[in-house]
């Protein structure tokens, strides 16, 4: 009894500790910006910093409280903290007049070559791409906030470099055991984790920049990564690995480890970047649909340090996020940051399952290995090859230790992707089982996609729909037969289609701004990755390559990062507004076949996964007319949104009215138009800035369907560069079933002998 009393104690005493520690959380308070500017001293920081603690003091009862409660103290560009606080103090601190935003932190998540030259920029096939004219990106610092940096990568090697630019202020951390050296190329490196630590959410990673993950390596060097001659992953997509802007300098921020990304350590990442003076950050993060992760974009930790990076003039590029196919899914969609869906090159690494009736069936694969192609292997389904004592359901999936060695030796097993168990570990158990190969067949809510991975067995993965036909022909006979072809890559496939992961528009909370807003290559890119662990990411793989195909919007986000720094060499007076707008406007929405870009399922795909459409490096160096905002603009729509005048005018340190009339979303001078909800008729305005020769432009619509679309005027003339024209366009709704309402498509153009200046139209339209 005794006993007994004790243990119940025990747990009592452990209850206990956990309410209390779930009563409190990491917060951020949001102050605005700090009044020190650029030649702010050391002593200026410590100022801001005792503020800090001075301020948290009065609602934690001592300072002695606050230091323990302080995870960090934002005093470089950004003004507030991050803290360990109850929710009834978070609330009364949100109260305080000098306050502009309180929230509880979020936790991001990652969003996980030929694509240059797809994208037409060879360098030396094609004289008058932007790499001649931006010298390949001299001069710009490039910075990313992901997993670090493998520093002996050689997509970092500083041959051939330029000096570091004399405004650069970071340094490349190597105090510890596993620094991070700097040199020409790499010239920043540098690691927060007190917000993941914070929220126990941290294991046994290095404290360190150096990159354990492998994904912040691939994204860096996708955007600025060194020309590397015979670059290769497991002997696929053989050739010169090379980021988008290979002059640039790189900085790596590290503010996520194996478990997540702390939105508090995000923050200290965009702190400490804009500190150090850089030009371009990439962000491939997402903490999924814009639903989550806060909704007002002044409480969420992505859109209000790219904010602050908005009113230096630093452009910030994002991934839309991998919750696709699905709409309202997108993330990241703050109006001020470039949002990057994914999309296919025109590579593809097919590998085909050969059936014992003679037809083939095309999956995908970077297998190392493959069957002798002289004989036929017999093929049975992992659920019939279920170990004693195992539910099939696991045993469908190839789950580990499922599969009976006696039912599966030498003979080809067919799998289940249940988005839950590691493909390579399914491979693994065929493998384990004395399995001779593994045909994979994706599930009914990714339907017919494939992903080519690199199995450690002959093995190949087949579309949901092809796994009907596999199934089929199997019942069809008492003893089916197939075998797996060897690995291939194959150039000049049908190109770019959307892929089936990346996130949709529209936007959660601001529907009015179209995202987003391109899309670019982000399937099976090759770039450098990290030789600390497999890229596989399973423990029992043993391989390492020093560079790696991954997949994802965090492939895409790099893409477009890169070109933003090719483009700010071109052109160094240009806004961050407009190079965001050259991109957008001269993207296509057309395939290398000059036809309609698909959707992951074959069907025409819509601006709510492409935005803008594909990027188009080469045009975007001159895109002949630009829409371009001021952080003014961006102010008076966070007006709109129910922000106050006081609020904002500490966030660019002078001072800011708020307009008398509330800004109209859709009027936000936006590169695309989106309309939230059109019933009757509603009129947006745009204004255009000239960035070219002289002319005259004429306008050209294709109306959504139901829409009657009215552009006033239909011409516009600019005589020099930097002359700005205004146009109305106005919308009409000529649907009046039910049954046809939802959104409708179209493209706006601006077009001269030279130049057009192309605009997707999105229109919600409700009877």
């Amino acid at each position: 009894m005794k006993g007994r009393r004790l243990t119940s104690l025990v747990w009592i005493l452990i209850f206990t500790i956990i309410q209390v520690s779930a009563a409190k959380k990491s917060y951020i308070v949001y102050l605005g910006s700090h009044q020190h500017g650029s030649d702010a001293t050391p002593e200026d920081y410590q100022r801001a910093k005792n503020s800090h603690y001075k301020f948290l003091e009065s609602y934690v009862g001592s300072e002695g409280k606050a230091r323990d409660a302080i995870i960090y103290s934002y005093t470089k560009k950004i003004n507030g903290f991050a803290a360990t606080l109850e929710e009834k103090d978070a609330e009364d601190i949100a109260k305080h007049p000098a306050v502009v935003s309180v929230f509880p932190e979020t936790i991001y998540k990652l969003q996980t070559t030929r694509s240059w030259s797809f994208l037409d920029m060879d360098v030396p096939e094609n004289r008058g791409s932007i790499p001649t004219q931006a010298n390949i990106g001299r001069n710009v610092i490039i910075a990313t906030l992901d997993t670090g940096v493998w520093p002996e990568s050689k997509s970092f090697s500083d041959e051939g470099m330029g000096p570091i630019p004399s405004k650069w202020r970071g340094f490349c951390d190597n105090s510890t055991k596993f620094g991070v050296p700097c040199n020409n190329k790499l010239i920043g490196a540098q690691f927060f984790n007190k917000g993941l630590l914070a929220s126990n959410l941290e294991e046994d990673d290095v404290n360190s920049a150096r990159d354990t993950e492998g994904h912040g390596t691939h994204t860096l060097s996708t955007a600025a990564g060194a020309f590397v001659p015979g670059a290769t992953s497991f002997g696929y997509a053989n050739g010169t690995a090379r980021g988008g802007a290979p002059g640039a300098h790189v900085a790596a921020y590290k503010v996520c480890q194996s478990r997540g990304c702390s939105g508090v350590d995000i923050l200290a990442g965009f702190d400490t970047a804009l500190h150090d003076n850089v030009d371009i950050i990439s962000v491939s993060l997402s903490a999924g649909p814009a639903y989550f992760g806060g909704t007002n974009f002044l409480d969420n930790e992505i859109a209000l340090g790219s904010l602050h990076a908005a009113a230096m003039g630093i452009t910030v590029v994002c991934s839309a996020g991998n919750d696709g196919p699905d709409t309202m899914t997108v993330g990241n969609v703050a109006p001020w940051v470039i949002t990057v869906g994914a999309s296919t090159i025109d590579r593809d690494f097919p590998s085909y399952v050969k059936l014992g009736n003679e037809k083939l069936i095309k999956g995908a694969s970077q297998a190392m290995t493959s069957l002798p192609q002289n004989q036929m292997y017999t093929v049975i389904n992992g659920s019939d090859a279920a170990a004693p004592g195992v539910y099939t359901y696991l045993a469908a999936s190839c789950n580990t230790s499922s599969l009976d060695p006696e039912k599966v030796k030498g003979k080809i097993v067919v799998c289940i992707d249940n988005m839950e168990m590691p493909r390579i570990l399914m491979g693994m158990t065929v493998k384990d089982a004395g399995g001779a190969g593994m045909i994979l067949i994706n599930n009914a809510y990714w339907g017919d996609s494939t992903v080519s991975d690199p199995h450690v067995l002959p093995a190949t993965m087949i579309s949901y729909r092809d796994g009907a036909t596999l199934y089929s022909y199997m019942k069809s006979t008492k003893n089916p037969l197939a075998n797996i072809s060897p690995k291939t890559t194959k150039i000049g496939v049908q190109a770019p289609s959307m892929a089936y992961f990346s996130s949709r528009g529209p936007s959660y909370p601001t529907p009015e701004i179209l995202k987003p807003d391109v899309t670019a290559p982000g399937v099976d890119i090759l770039a450098a990755f990290t030789e600390f662990i497999s890229p596989t990411g399973i423990v029992e793989d043993e391989r390492r390559t020093p560079f790696y195909l991954l997949s994802g919007t965090s492939m895409s986000c790099p893409h477009v990062s890169g070109l933003v720094g090719q483009l700010k060499s071109v052109h160094p007076d240009w806004s961050f507004s407009a190079i965001k707008s050259a991109l957008m406007t001269t993207a296509t929405i057309k395939d290398n076949r000059y036809i309609p870009m698909r959707d992951h399922s074959g069907a025409e795909a819509t601006p709510l996964a492409y935005g803008n459409g594909h990027i188009r490096p080469n045009r975007a160096a001159h895109p002949g007319l630009v829409y371009d905002n001021t952080i003014e603009n961006y102010l008076s729509f966070l007006c709109t949104l129910g922000y106050t005048s006081a609020n904002l005018s500490g966030l660019i340190n002078k001072a800011f009215v708020c307009p008398s009339e509330p800004m109209k979303l859709e009027n936000l001078n936006y590169p695309s138009i989106s309309v939230r909800a059109l019933n009757k008729s509603t009129v947006v305005t745009r204004t255009l800035k000239n960035v070219g020769p002289p002319g005259t432009y004429k306008v050209r619509v294709k109306a959504p369907s139901g829409v009657a679309v009215s552009v006033r005027p239909p011409s516009l003339s600019f005589s020099k560069v930097g002359d700005e024209r205004s146009f109305t366009v106005a919308l009409t709704s000529q649907i009046k079933n039910e049954n046809e309402s939802g959104f409708k498509f179209g493209r706006l153009v601006w077009t001269n002998e030279i130049h057009q200046v192309s605009s997707s139209i999105a229109v919600n339209v409700v009877a």
